[in-house]
């Protein structure tokens, strides 16, 4: 077969538009492709386009799959629409999402030598987890929470509007943990619920703080704890799946620790699930559920890392600031958690890490005034399943429109990032899950801001003295190469976010992807002759291929997110590109 060859550019079929939502089947089949096709299949030149479809082959299982296509792109994240069908005989017989999976199955053991027993079910649980959002749909949507600011209610329906979550991520929706609790507590689902309140004694409460009073938001939210105690609160969820411990247990019979009920401040889940808004502050907990990859606790190093990046990172993000004042940063200037003794003296370490929570900013400390928080992930979505959507926005209403927004969005996202890197050695983690886009009353972008400290990290000889002095358990998960650090920027900011979002705006304005992707090379540019081009930014420039997380081996292979492989795609960054590709965008009518 062919490698996968478009020379008169992107087409588009009718219907290029997303409009229902797709079915359950159908959305976990085509985001598994997606995987195929970016990290397998495209790779080994084992897929084409014919006659508006996308063949693909598995080699070694023998398969040859075949979906209709929406839209191709520039980048290979092509758009499907229907079911997946493989090659049987002299025609074509549909196949559901399991058999899909299990060709992938066998294809991967074939290809790497490596047994996954966990893919399958992993994959149906992030399936059987879509079919049971989809069904919910539409959320009610709950009284927004006494004084909270007016744009409360449309910056919550962004977090809770990813029904169907990362387009390359094998299982995008998998987890672990029962249903009635996800129900409950799930973004997907409108949870909403106020958090159980602990009392610890002093003497067993653990916390660092980056600034004095910085741990204020958690002492705020309850005036019955008893003298002598320290409130921690703590996820309902993780108190249920913790309950049992016999240390907590211990500790509650012993009265140092005190369970004092729900309290009454209602808190919303985000859309990393464990992220807790409330308004002026969000608590990102620990949870022992596997979703998509991992585990979402709190380690011991991320607890430390996170007040340790607030306090040594301040100057560089003032700077940043001050230079680009259409960006913030939020800070995560304190955690708490409890200390109690196991059974040979030593700080329980399940118990610290799982009831570890940390204090991030609240919006309103950096949002600029007049300005709508919204997700970034949710006005990318391929389908338009909140009021975020772009087709919302004023880029919806035609291409002119459509590129004087994105133009004004790229000029407050991507000179920040470079600067972070370049200037001061950060590796900001800019996916469209970790990123805001704040509208202006018009729907005009006026201010991006990154949160998550998790995922930054620290180029070490940009940072050679404050790596010394923090001990080596913290400093060296803050830490990637300057070569993987770049990697990791260019895939957040330009693979996952600019090029998702950039997909969504072809949708709604076929023919105008390579103007889009012009403005993007445009931005890249004015950056570079303003503040210097290193070889790196120069090589960007000149089309070098693009990384992309290969999260469908990294999940196969079962390696930490941190050790997670890269693929090159092909850049629709050169000036060759695009030109040939076409710069013009023409009227959808």
């Amino acid at each position: 077969m062919p490698p996968l060859t478009n020379p008169a550019g992107p087409t588009t079929a009718p219907g290029a538009t997303p409009g229902a939502l797709p079915t359950a089947d159908h959305a976990a089949a085509h985001t598994l492709l997606n995987c195929l096709l970016r990290e397998v299949s495209g790779p080994e030149h084992q897929t084409a386009v014919d006659r508006g479809h996308l063949l693909l082959r598995l080699p070694r299982r023998g398969v040859l799959l075949r979906v209709a296509l929406r839209r191709t792109s520039l980048l290979g994240a092509h758009r499907f629409t229907g079911p997946v069908t493989a090659q049987d005989g002299d025609g074509w017989r549909e196949i559901g999402p399991r058999r899909l999976a299990e060709y992938v199955h066998t294809e991967l053991a074939l290809r790497t030598g490596v047994h996954n027993d966990e893919f399958l079910d992993q994959f149906a649980s992030g399936h059987r987890a879509l079919a049971a959002a989809l069904t919910t749909r539409p959320l009610p949507h709950p009284p927004v929470p006494a004084g909270a600011p007016e744009w409360t209610d449309a910056y919550l329906a962004s977090e809770q509007a990813l029904l169907f979550g990362h387009r390359f991520h094998p299982t995008p929706k998998a987890r672990t943990g029962d249903p009635a609790a996800w129900r409950m507590y799930a973004p997907e689902t409108g949870g909403r619920f106020g958090l159980l309140h602990l009392a610890v004694r002093e003497e067993l409460i653990a916390q660092e703080t980056a600034a004095d009073g910085a741990a204020a938001p958690l002492d705020a939210l309850a005036t019955d704890v008893p003298d002598g105690y320290r409130l921690l609160p703590a996820h309902p969820w993780q108190y249920a799946l913790l309950r049992d411990h016999p240390v907590l247990r211990a500790a509650v019979d012993r009265g140092d620790l005190r369970v004092l009920g729900t309290g009454p401040t209602p808190f919303t889940a985000t859309a990393s699930v464990r992220t807790l808004h409330a308004p002026d502050t969000f608590l990102k907990f620990s949870l022992n559920v596997r979703i998509t990859n991992c585990l979402r606790k709190n380690s011991a190093y991320e607890l430390s890392g996170a007040i340790a990046l607030t306090r040594l990172l301040a100057p560089a993000l003032d700077d940043l600031a001050a230079r680009f004042p259409g960006s913030a940063v939020l800070r995560e200037p304190a955690y708490r958690s409890v200390a109690l003794p196991g059974p040979d003296g030593t700080r329980d370490t399940a118990l610290f890490e799982g009831f570890g929570v940390i204090v991030r900013e609240g919006l309103s400390r950096r949002l600029l005034p007049g300005t709508t928080p919204l997700l970034a992930g949710a006005v990318a979505d391929e389908y338009p399943t909140s009021p975020a959507h772009i087709s919302q926005l004023p880029a919806g209403r035609g291409p002119e429109e459509a590129l004087a927004w994105w133009g004004a969005y790229l000029d407050l996202l991507i000179p920040p990032v470079l600067a972070a890197y370049f200037d001061h050695g950060l590796v900001l983690e800019p996916h469209l899950q970790n990123v805001l886009i704040c509208v202006d009353g018009d729907g005009m972008p006026a201010q991006v801001v990154f949160r998550d400290l998790e995922g930054t990290k620290l180029v070490p000889e940009h940072h050679t003295a404050t790596l010394a002095a923090l001990p080596p358990d913290v400093a060296g998960p803050m830490t990637y190469d300057a070569q993987r650090g770049w990697d990791r920027v260019v895939y957040c900011l330009l693979v996952n976010h600019v090029a998702e979002l950039l997909a969504a705006l072809a949708d709604l304005h076929p023919g105008t992807e390579a103007a889009l992707w012009a403005r993007v090379r445009a931005t890249l540019a004015s950056h570079a002759e303003r503040h210097g081009c290193p070889p790196r930014l120069a090589a960007l420039l000149a089309g070098v291929p693009l990384p992309a997380k290969a999260n469908l081996l990294t999940r196969w292979e079962r390696k930490a997110d941190r050790d997670a492989g890269y693929v090159r795609l092909p850049s629709p960054l050169a000036e060759s590109v695009l030109t040939g590709a076409g710069t013009t965008p023409r009227s959808t009518a």
